[in-house]
């Protein structure tokens, strides 16, 4: 993979900046794009990625992006991971503003940046090869749940921009991959949609034998891309073995039924 550049939105944490380690790992030249620069510059010491600071919520941000890549020259994967979760509350009950931010990182950020980076992409396919495009959603995309309100209309969003877009790109060598991650134990997320309290955060997770890390799901994320050209991994859907659903989580150890 040498000479394969990938560019990894949301990379200064969690899931992205798993990937962007594993990418670099295996010899692909990387691109990492988050909005907080202090984080960015720690993984490119760390890996050697080439970062960008820009906010995918931000056109200008993006187009920067896109002029800043093409003097890099083609890309041969996006992997769209920026996204996020904000608040657990009713549909009653939550803040519309939230809804807004989660609808524009989680599905108006990816069509951003998707727009934007497709010529590149193209430009990077020669004859025998494919590019790659992989969105991660979530099971919140899949299956619904109380108090999942506007991360479920954000990520069923999410996964209905990425079926529409495999069906635009038929017949171009164009493969679009979506990961639908669930629950996984990062640093931020359940942080981040619970305003900072960390109590609340560590409380998801709490007595849940072996969840699912980030590493976990770059594995998956890079595995799809390494794949044969010809072979797409249209969905893929990642649970530990102690979540049957989002709302149906065991806790304690799990054993046999006697």
């Amino acid at each position: 993979m040498v000479g394969r550049r990938a560019v990894v939105t949301g990379a200064s944490s969690g899931i992205g900046a798993a990937t962007v380690r594993l990418l670099r790992k295996n010899g692909w030249d990387v691109v990492g794009v988050a909005r907080r620069e202090d984080r960015l510059i720690a993984l490119a010491e760390e890996t050697g990625t080439e970062i960008f600071v820009a906010d995918v919520t931000k056109q200008s941000d993006v187009d920067a992006l896109r002029d800043f890549l093409s003097g890099l020259g083609p890309i041969h994967a996006l992997v769209n991971n920026a996204g996020g979760a904000y608040g657990l509350a009713s549909v009653e009950e939550s803040d519309a503003e939230d809804w807004v931010r989660m609808y524009d990182v989680n599905v108006v950020g990816t069509k951003r940046v998707t727009s934007a980076l497709l010529p590149l992409l193209r430009a990077g396919i020669e004859p025998g090869s494919t590019a790659s495009i992989v969105m991660i959603t979530s099971i919140a995309g899949h299956v619904l749940y109380e108090g999942g309100g506007g991360y479920n209309a954000a990520k069923f969003a999410e996964h209905a921009l990425t079926g529409v877009l495999r069906l635009e790109l038929a017949g171009e060598p164009i493969r679009v991959i979506e990961i639908a991650p669930g629950m996984v134990k990062t640093e931020e997320f359940s942080l981040v949609r619970f305003g900072g309290d960390q109590a609340k955060a560590d409380a998801v997770y709490d007595n849940v034998p072996d969840p699912l890390y980030a590493d976990d799901i770059a594995e998956a994320i890079v595995h799809a891309m390494e794949l044969p050209p010809f072979v797409d991994l249209d969905l893929v859907t990642i649970k530990p073995v102690a979540q049957a659903a989002p709302h149906k989580v065991m806790r304690g150890t799990l054993q046999p039924k006697s």
